[in-house]
């Protein structure tokens, strides 16, 4: 018999669809330029005040939103890509392959935003961080956002929306949908993520903070 589980929490939801959306905007002002460039400045802000979110939730929120449920170590990762995984457990959250994904794909926001802080385009932006750091720092930073991180950033989101077709088409396994409505059918019983009002108001006050800690940041 088939058993419904809550496993991405409501906040966790929020902030993916979130952060494709900021994401999108962003490449988007980025091409525009020009004014657009101001609200890029906002964007990635909003980003940074995401990002953060995301690295307390990963400590504090539901269980399978948590970094713990899905830790990617070379051994299960090796397990998983050999079909000797866990099964159980790989089907509820992420799988160790998603998991490293995922990570990579945070690791890989958080440098681009912190090389825009730190990045100086000598004509109409300077990051907060630039004068906080030594001249070649700045001029690395500012050819990795630009030159490096945006590109490589390209590649991670197509390397994403192939995985879900993968998955959707090959291994016959929705992703989008749980990531809507937060549940998962699932042929064992599995523990649930907690998910209601006192979640809710925790996400907030988390939130919140990372967004004091972004709006501090902007006015260094």
């Amino acid at each position: 018999m088939p058993h419904t589980i809550r496993v991405w929490d409501l906040p966790t939801r929020l902030f993916h669809w979130s952060l494709a959306t900021i994401t999108v905007a962003l490449v988007v002002t980025a091409k525009l330029g020009g004014n657009a460039m101001e609200w890029h400045l906002r964007l990635g802000y909003a980003m940074l005040a995401l990002l953060a979110f995301r690295l307390v939730w990963g400590l504090v929120g539901g269980r399978w939103s948590r970094f713990a449920s899905f830790a990617c170590t070379p051994a299960r990762l090796r397990r998983y890509l050999r079909g000797e995984g866990d099964g159980a457990v790989d089907s509820v959250g992420h799988t160790p392959l998603g998991a490293l994904a995922v990570c990579t794909m945070l690791a890989a926001l958080l440098l681009q935003v912190a090389s825009g802080l730190t990045s100086d385009d000598e004509i109409a932006f300077a990051g907060p961080l630039a004068r906080f750091v030594s001249g070649d720092t700045v001029g690395l930073a500012s050819w990795y956002h630009k030159e490096v991180g945006q590109y490589l950033l390209y590649v991670l989101v197509a390397l994403h929306l192939l995985a879900i077709l993968f998955y959707a088409l090959i291994r016959k396994r929705a992703l989008i949908g749980p990531m809507l409505h937060g549940d998962k059918r699932l042929p064992m019983p599995a523990p649930s993520s907690r998910d209601d009002a006192r979640s809710l108001v925790g996400a907030a006050a988390v939130l919140a903070a990372c967004g004091a800690l972004a709006w501090w940041l902007s006015n260094l």
